[in-house]
């Protein structure tokens, strides 16, 4: 299994999204998953199915320590003691003693980030967590988070796929050794749609959607798609036995555009984007 490693986090470089699936679709799909051999499994507290994403991890019969589980932390459970609690009733709804990675889910200005990261870093001191990460963070953000934190950050979770020009922020993350882990790298179905992809896709025996996911884990990025689909986490899964050309690769970049982001939440902060 190929491996994003960033300061001493392994994350499998394909994982399984899980926002909007609920109940026994989302315990079956995780469980699938993980059959399949899927390793990396994407949750959080606001998702509100922590519960089933355990049943599936454990339904599966995969070791737990061969599977690295993240979740993450809602913005309005930042100050230092609300963030302990909220991630001790995530492991208690996961059934874990602890989870691999701990993210921050948006930025939310309206507690000192100072007191968030100092939290954040106590809950793996603790074992709460194995690792830590951000989510959504700007340029500026990541480089603050980076330098309250020391050398902990192992990730930044951020909207990531061919319509989206996220160079800036992931320039930065890499100065800083931190990795990216992209979510939305389908653009929610968008990728099918797209000629270049579909062209691109054709010559390699790849439908539209696999190039898209193998564009990033090409940059070293992790992808998490979300799928209630069976089906589709084989597809999303096989991207390891082709690869782009230069040529290729350039064609899908010049894809981004304005307005390519999918996803924006006003009370974190989050519309002054790089």
């Amino acid at each position: 299994m190929q491996l994003l490693q960033a300061k001493g986090a392994r994350i499998p470089l394909v994982g399984l999204g899980t926002w909007d699936l609920r109940g026994r679709v989302c315990a079956r799909i995780v469980e699938q998953a993980l059959r399949l051999g899927y390793r990396h499994i994407d949750t959080a507290e606001m998702y509100d199915n922590e519960r089933e994403v355990g049943e599936g991890v454990r339904a599966s019969g995969v070791k737990r320590e061969d599977v690295f589980v993240t979740t993450k932390v809602w913005p309005s459970h930042f100050a230092p003691k609300d963030l302990q609690r909220a991630a001790k009733e995530s492991l208690a709804r996961l059934r874990l003693s602890e989870v691999d990675l701990l993210v921050l889910h948006w930025p939310n200005p309206q507690i000192p980030l100072p007191d968030t990261i100092g939290a954040l870093c106590e809950a793996r001191r603790t074992g709460i967590t194995r690792h830590i990460g951000v989510s959504n963070f700007t340029v500026a953000l990541v480089g603050e988070a980076a330098r309250l934190a020391g050398n902990e950050l192992v990730c930044n979770q951020i909207e990531m796929h061919p319509f989206l020009d996220q160079s800036k922020v992931i320039t930065a993350c890499r100065s800083l050794g931190i990795g990216i882990v992209a979510y939305s790298p389908i653009a929610k179905g968008g990728a099918k749609n797209n000629v270049v992809l579909d062209r691109i896709g054709k010559a390699h025996g790849k439908s539209a959607a696999q190039v898209s996911l193998r564009f990033l884990v090409q940059q070293d990025i992790a992808v998490i798609p979300r799928t209630s689909r069976i089906e589709r986490l084989s597809e999303n899964a096989a991207i390891f036995d082709f690869a782009l050309t230069e040529a290729e690769m350039g064609s899908i970049a010049r894809l981004a555009r304005p307005g390519g982001r999918l996803v924006d939440y006003a009370f974190s902060g989050a519309p002054k984007w790089d």
